[in-house]
Parts: structure tokens; sequence; C-alpha cells
């Protein structure tokens, strides 16, 4: 008896650490008029180098106000499939303010001109403060791009300007009150 009064505590303990971090989170959710949640990513979102040949834009991206309290906002977008051992980071931006709940096609073009006032690129795992589109090795597997728009609790992160994508996440995580996922994939 006392092994199940266990068990029942340890699955409410674990549906309490699962719950959302907000009420109303299914209200929050990105989505985009150039991609759809699992299609294929179009040649504009392709990288132009490494043995790729495409358009290297970012797509227009659109979410809903964040829950309460949300101060800012960020947008990554992310290849778990790569193969680095640690996935691979294509676009980190930060410091987009709470009345912004857009980013345009090509926000993520390397002067920052298309983003938001206020917004900033963190260095991708290209090594640029830029968007980096999708170039998945030729063979391989359809590769996952999970575009995460984060609402955050902080008007500004404040991060070093060299930072990494690892870092930036860091300071994202550190201060999310929601998250909303779109995820694409491409092959080649």
């Amino acid at each position: 008896m006392m092994r199940l009064k266990f068990i029942a505590a340890a699955c409410a303990l674990a549906a309490c650490l699962s719950a959302p971090a907000y009420a109303g989170s299914a209200a929050f959710s990105l989505s985009s008029s150039e991609i759809k949640s699992g299609h294929t990513l179009d040649a504009k979102q392709v990288f132009n180098a490494f043995g790729c040949a495409g358009g290297n834009q970012s797509p227009a991206l659109t979410w809903t106000q964040g829950p309460e309290g949300t101060r800012s906002y960020a947008v990554t977008m992310y290849d778990p499939d790569a193969p680095t051992g640690s996935g691979w980071w294509h676009w980190v931006v930060y410091n987009i303010p709470a009345n912004v709940t857009h980013l345009e096609a090509n926000a993520g073009e390397v002067s920052g001109k298309n983003l938001p006032a206020g917004a900033v690129h963190g260095r991708t795992d290209f090594g640029a403060s830029a968007f980096g589109g999708a170039c998945p090795p030729v063979g391989d597997k359809p590769h996952r791009y999970i575009f995460t728009v984060y609402a955050l609790k902080a008007d500004v992160l404040e991060v070093p300007a060299d930072a990494s994508a690892a870092l930036i996440g860091f300071m994202i995580h550190s201060t999310k009150l929601g998250k909303a996922i779109l995820t694409a994939k491409y092959a080649r």
C-alpha cells in the first residue's frame, strides 16, 4: 500500500513538473506564411555556401502575444540532427520588444536592418551574427529545423557581443516565461 502511495505521489509530481509554466500556454503559438510545420523548407531558407545553393533568407514568423509578464522575445532556429554531437544553431535573435509579434522575411539579414528596433542577432554556429540557412550533409536523413519564439520576463538580455549561441540560450532559458515552436525539415 505504501508503495502505491509513493508511486501516485511520484506521478503527481511528474505531472506538476511537466505542466506549463503559466496558464494558457496553449494560446502562445508560432506560425509562418512561408513555412508549414512538418513540411520541407523552401530554397529561400537554404544556406548559400558549404555546397548548398539557396537564398539564405530567414522566413517571416508571426506569434501570438506571450503570457502575462512578457517583457521581450527571443527567436532561434536549431538543427538537433546536425552531425556535431551538439546540434547546430542557425539563428539567434534576442531583445525583441514585447510589443512586436512578428519578424518579416529576411529579418536575419547580416546588417540587422530588417530587425525590429532594439533586437540583436546572436552569433550562430556558422560564426556570423545573422541567419544561416539549412545545409545538412548530402545523403543524410532529413534534418529538423526548430524555430522557437521565447517569451521572456526581461526587457533586455545582457550578453557579450561575441557570446556563443549556447551562452545566449542559457540567458534565454533563465528568464523564459513560455515558448512556441514550429518545426520544418530539409534534406539534400
